[in-house]
């Protein structure tokens, strides 16, 4: 089936016209709906015109979230060559590792990164585009605005086969090593679009102000096509500035943003915000890892019922599961209920728990999560051998390892890889560092194995306390143990002052591990 998707963004200009769609915080930048529908043709018919991008090129952008949203999805889903977005904090080398695989025919990056990138770049023979007026001429390099500049704003005529057509690549978060690059055609996306409007609880509509702060290239982008497509409006803010996300909640009017559990709980440690009014959210996704009960009746004290966990994954770009905000309401028994899951299990997808010989288990038992769903993507660009190994018959094996209860809703236990073996037991990282989370002082911890003659590995906990807050290594090890007994307490307990994090805000654990391990001719105990 092909699809002009011009022919859908034109429906909405129509319908949402003069509402504001699209603003950038730091360059000052306000499109309404019908703006940005015009100024996506135009962009698309420069590439074709002015760059040769053609069906089976690929540009990438190395850029900060106001310049790439606007070569978002509203741009690559009209466009017939595809794009691919990487992570603009990414390490240089892991960029041009991103750019080698891929092999753009164009990059557009940013101002402050020609310097160092033009070199290789052009010795790639790689045409690049600065987003910026160009205020020194170099031979390959031009100006987004300049290229944009006669280019007429008319529908590109461009229609995609939306099963087939690869529109997207986004590279995986490798927090296990390398990424993989994942391939996306245009009905894995408007799935991930659908699975937004699917709850009972209804998060999107035409007053929507949804603020992205985390990276737009990986899972922050997940909602700007939901937002546009209700006539809502997405804000961009490049730097990851908690005050600064509070002051433009309070200027922006924001209703919707999302949030990791970490920055949740920094949040209530913020003087900003206390003194930004953050009354016009109505809205909190959060992810990554499930809320600390007692953080979270925290949380619900300052900001009130708002929170909604979704578990997804760049290779399933969806709601796989959700937790409702009606499933953050406490018991009359005071029950934390479901707070432990990562949600129900979206009607629309999937999911199989199987065993290590990939047959289903029953209710209740932990295997590994397989998943399937039009947001399930065919495999990883150029990577057969992980293709192959991580999809079967449509369905994604996660890597996570979890269970499914009777009601329907879903519980991470924790990575395969994240598993620790310490004297003949399977001790689950998370559980560990969830018991560390509930006690008090605690912001954030890591839990993972060190070498150990004895018992193969040692459980061992890197720690981040509140400021001005104290407690022993000693204090927190006796708290484990009254909790999940001693065989899964840490042997040891360092106190420090901040953990390695992804861009999306999760703890590295590989980071950590690398550190002990990293003279051991094994990498296990």
């Amino acid at each position: 089936m092909k699809t002009n998707f011009a022919q859908q963004t034109a429906q909405l200009a129509r319908r949402y016209g003069d509402r504001e769609a699209l603003v950038n915080i730091e360059r000052g930048r306000r499109y309404t709906c019908r703006e940005l529908h015009l100024l996506t043709n135009r962009i698309v018919n420069m590439m074709r015109e002015r760059l040769a991008l053609r069906r089976g090129d690929t540009w990438l952008c190395i850029l900060e979230n106001d310049n790439l949203s606007l070569l978002h999805a509203w741009t690559a889903l009209k466009s017939e060559a595809a794009a691919a977005w990487t992570n603009y904090r990414d390490s240089f080398d892991e960029h041009l590792w991103q750019i080698d695989h891929i092999t753009p025919k164009v990059v557009f990056v940013e101002s402050a990164l020609i310097d160092r990138y033009y070199a290789p770049l052009r010795s790639r023979g790689i045409t690049i585009v600065c987003m910026d007026r160009i205020t020194e001429p170099r031979e390959g390099l031009q100006s987004f605005w300049d290229l944009l500049e006669d280019v007429s704003d008319a529908d590109p005529g461009i229609e995609s086969d939306i099963h087939k057509d690869v529109l997207i690549y986004r590279f995986t978060g490798g927090t296990t090593g390398r990424g993989k690059c994942a391939q996306y055609t245009m009905d894995n996306w408007l799935a991930s679009r659908d699975s937004l409007y699917a709850p009972q609880e209804q998060y999107f509509d035409c007053e929507t102000r949804n603020l992205i702060m985390a990276p737009i290239s990986h899972g922050a982008g997940l909602g700007t096509i939901a937002v546009f497509f209700r006539g809502g409006c997405c804000v961009t803010q490049n730097t990851p500035d908690l005050a600064q996300w509070c002051r433009n909640i309070q200027n922006e009017k924001i209703t919707l943003s999302t949030l990791v559990p970490t920055l949740l709980y920094r949040l209530l440690e913020l003087e900003e915000s206390k003194r930004c009014d953050l009354s016009s959210l109505r809205t909190l996704f959060y992810g990554a890892a499930p809320m600390s009960p007692p953080k979270l009746r925290l949380l619900q004290e300052r900001f009130g019922n708002i929170f909604v966990q979704s578990y997804g994954a760049t290779e399933s770009f969806s709601m796989i599961a959700l937790l409702l905000k009606s499933d953050h309401v406490s018991g009359p028994d005071g029950a934390p209920g479901h707070l432990a899951s990562a949600g129900c299990i979206a009607a629309d997808v999937e999911v199989r728990i199987v065993d290590d010989n990939g047959a289903t288990v029953p209710d209740g038992e932990t295997g590994e999560i397989w998943i399937r769903s039009r947001s399930t993507i065919s495999g990883y660009y150029g990577n057969p051998e992980a293709t192959q190994q991580e999809f079967s018959d449509g369905f994604w094996k996660s890597g996570d390892l979890g269970y499914r209860d009777a009601q329907g809703y879903l519980y991470i236990v924790d990575r395969k890889k994240d598993m620790i073996i310490t004297g003949g037991f399977n001790v689950y990282a998370i559980e560990v560092e969830n018991a560390i989370s509930t006690y008090p002082g605690v912001i954030m911890s890591a839990v993972v194995g060190m070498p150990h003659p004895e018992w193969g590995e040692a459980i061992h906990a890197e720690v981040i306390l509140r400021a001005g807050t104290t407690a022993s290594a000693e204090q927190i090890i006796q708290h484990v143990k009254d909790r999940i007994g001693k065989f899964k307490a840490p042997k040891s307990v360092t106190l420090v002052d901040e953990l390695p994090l992804s861009a999306a805000g999760k703890v590295l654990r590989r980071k950590v591990r690398e550190k002990y391990w990293k003279d051991q001719a094994r990498r296990v105990g």
